[in-house]
């Protein structure tokens, strides 16, 4: 495993272009342009109606004075609001629908990616901080990719009418209102990027609580047993904290912008009212239409109040978005389409050769693994763990990897898996360079079972079929049977549908290496890497897995890391590893013989009193 470093540290992202993050947005609202299009039209045709209320008011007033029915007027009134309130609530759930469909499909694409990452970007990240963006940055997504730029425009075009509609009446007192306006729209520009930044530290300090809490809930017992939790409460509300002041400090600058938006009115108001009145006295403009410009002014509140709102909801989702494209830049592997091309052309390569160099992936028979001259470090920074490791392994039998910690043992499956690529030399599987298989048809040739023996949540059967799981019922038995689990699962209370817990913690360290053991012996692997799985069981166990492993061994190439004699025994062949560098190959006896550093390691870490 690569070491842990100051750069393990989650990034904080960069605040993007405004370009770029117009570029982000447009590709998150793309898909649903038509029903934001759609909700967008019911606001504007909502606001239409509103805009005509003014002028029946307008008419109202002038017929207050003479002998005509004023009954029509009030029905109109009437049914414009109440048609402009369901226009309006229709054009609401409609965008408040599309919203939901932005936010569920940015959480699709982003799942998708973050479980195709590279084993080193996911070294390199706080898982906590990755799953906040899932989760937290893409919930304040919902609200700019519909809701901004459907208030934007909706506002923008809603002002420009309403304006016209108030320079018809009387351009002074328009100009009056505008030079309000524009007066303290401008100490609301201000405010905006003191949002942006207030909300970028909030989100920082979000995905630190999730970072902190993976990193308890992960090691629960050692935290219990080190009498920890005061200690890791105390950075988890330290986070809390951090996210509570930018969240106050953000919500403090948002309500100035809001604040403005009614102090503008007001102003503009008592302005009008004024200079309006004095208009009025001097015969310049009629009563009624000082009524319709003052019922234009107070509606202009609305649209004024969404060109604010699509603002501060921008610079509140620009800061999300970072941190989005962040994550969705992280370097993923190769995904099935990709694959397909550069398999086709792989393909296409080797029909043009001639027919003694084309070499084919086995489907069928035990695999061959050859390292030549393979160097790897897991970072440019870091030193290299592999300094041109060579070796064969023909298939079948097993073969064991000994050697001091930090020989580079583990980082041999972690290579032939392909979680990590070469720096130099090749890794080749039945002869085809690694790289060149088509990645899913090269894991499905192989079963893998960890250091530690993973157990996700979940029950005994969900474990199991993780990696087959089309395997039938007969299939699980006879597994469960060569595993050693099948006491165990009598005793359990529901069978194979108990339920192990977080990380199997209802399962003893033996019993969850056995079910590591059996999901990968039910994968039917050609290949089957074993990093030192039998270490936390019993004797009795370890010895019938051990013959469960020797006869596996007879059809299929088995790699194992051992630090047991046992283990190394059983083996065809033993490759002994030291500082990054295959030292020698052989058999047990063999190596005592001619190997000191093996005829060390013999004697004393696998407990040997003799060859």
């Amino acid at each position: 495993m690569p070491p842990a470093g100051p750069q393990d540290a989650p990034e904080k992202p960069e605040r993007l272009p405004a370009k770029e993050t117009w570029r982000a947005l447009y590709r998150h609202f793309r898909p649903h342009r038509g029903a934001v299009a759609l909700g967008a039209f019911l606001t504007l045709i909502g606001s239409a109606t509103g805009l005509a209320q003014p002028l029946a008011a307008k008419s109202l007033v002038d017929r207050l004075g003479g002998d005509d029915s004023i009954a029509g007027i009030l029905i109109l009134l009437t049914a414009l609001v109440v048609l402009g309130t369901a226009i309006e609530s229709v054009g609401a759930y409609v965008l408040e629908r599309t919203a939901e469909s932005v936010v569920l499909a940015a959480r699709r694409t982003l799942i998708g990616r973050l479980l195709r990452l590279r084993l080193g970007e996911v070294e390199r990240t706080q898982p906590g901080d990755l799953m906040s963006r899932v989760t937290s940055d893409t919930t304040l997504l919902r609200a700019v990719t519909t809701q901004s730029v459907v208030s934007a425009a909706s506002g923008g075009l809603t002002f420009i009418a309403t304006i016209v509609m108030m320079g018809l009446m009387d351009p002074v007192l328009l100009g009056v209102t505008l030079g309000v306006i524009v007066l303290i729209g401008g100490a609301v520009s201000l405010v905006m990027p003191k949002i942006a930044r207030a909300t970028e530290r909030a989100q920082e300090a979000v995905g630190t609580i999730s970072t902190a809490l993976e990193r308890a809930f992960g090691a629960f017992r050692t935290l219990k047993a080190s009498g920890a939790e005061q200690r890791e409460s105390a950075a988890v509300e330290a986070a809390a904290e951090e996210a509570w002041r930018h969240g106050v400090r953000s919500a403090k600058w948002q309500s100035v912008a809001w604040s403005s938006v009614g102090l503008a009115v007001q102003v503009s108001f008592l302005a009008v009212l004024g200079i309006g009145g004095a208009r009025v006295a001097s015969g310049a403009i009629s009563v009624s239409t000082l009524v319709a410009f003052l019922l234009f002014l107070f509606y202009l509140i609305d649209p004024v109040s969404r060109l604010v709102e699509a603002a501060s909801q921008y610079q509140v989702g620009s800061a999300a978005i970072a941190r989005i494209v962040q994550a969705e830049r992280l370097e993923t592997e190769q995904t099935e389409q990709t694959e397909q091309m550069e398999q086709t052309k792989q393909t296409e390569k080797m029909e043009q050769a001639e027919p003694s160099e084309q070499t084919e992936p086995t489907t069928h028979a035990a695999a061959s693994v050859v390292f030549d001259g393979v160097t790897f470090r897991y970072r440019d920074d870091l030193p290299y763990v592999h300094h041109g490791v060579s070796f064969d392994v023909p298939g079948p039998g097993m073969t064991a990897f000994v050697g001091p910690s930090g020989a580079g043992k583990t980082t041999v499956f972690g290579l032939i898996e392909r979680f990590y690529e070469v720096s130099g030399g090749r890794v080749l599987v039945d002869g085809v360079d690694v790289r060149e298989w088509p990645l899913a048809e090269l894991r499905a040739a192989i079963g893998y079972v960890e250091q530690d023996a993973p157990v996700l949540a979940g029950t005994l059967r969900e474990n199991l079929l993780f990696a087959a799981p089309h395997a039938t019922d007969s299939e699980v038995r006879d597994v469960l049977v060569r595993a050693r689990l099948d006491a165990v699962v009598e005793r359990l209370p529901e069978g194979l549908d108990t339920v192990v817990g977080h990380r199997g913690s209802k399962l003893s360290g033996g019993e969850r290496q056995r079910v590591a053991i059996a999901r990968a012996l039910l994968r039917k692997p050609r290949l089957l890497l074993l990093d030192e799985a039998t270490s936390q069981l019993d004797a009795v166990n370890e010895l019938a897995l051990r013959d469960v492993v020797a006869e596996v061994s007879r059809e299929v190439t088995v790699l194992v890391v051992a630090h047991r004699l046992s283990t190394v025994t059983l083996a065809d062949r033993i490759v002994v590893m030291d500082a990054g560098k295959v030292r020698a190959v052989g058999t047990h006896a063999e190596l005592v013989a001619a190997d000191p550093l093996y005829g060390e390691l013999a004697a004393t870490q696998f407990l040997a009193t003799s060859a």
